[in-house]
């Protein structure tokens, strides 16, 4: 996605780190380079907006829900071995069937 126009940021790198940018988890500085990308190319800036639309829709209909202890462990651990650019097998999360109450 592009405008066509050249940017001090390239929009590919933008939209890479579009979700640290949402979840301010980015330097300061980094946060300036996209406040300009945005304000110079719409097509990122409307990606943007849908992403942030998307973020808030889904913490309003599922932002209360509880997290057992354990998956949030292991959703964590999968996160780390997928940063360090470990490969993470397919089976190694399993999800437990429904109790009646939760059905």
């Amino acid at each position: 996605m592009s405008c066509g126009e050249p940017h001090e940021t390239d929009c590919s790198e933008i939209l890479d780190h579009l979700y640290e940018f949402l979840d301010k988890e980015m330097p300061d500085s980094d946060c300036v380079k996209f406040e300009h990308h945005f304000e110079e190319c719409s097509p990122c800036l409307e990606k943007y907006g849908l992403e942030q639309a998307v973020k808030k829709l889904v913490k309003r209909c599922c932002g209360q829900d509880d997290v057992p202890g354990d998956l949030r462990s292991k959703v964590m651990g999968r996160i780390d071995l997928i940063r360090s650019g470990q490969s993470v097998p397919e089976h190694d999360v399993t999800v437990a069937p429904p109790t009646p109450q939760e059905s």
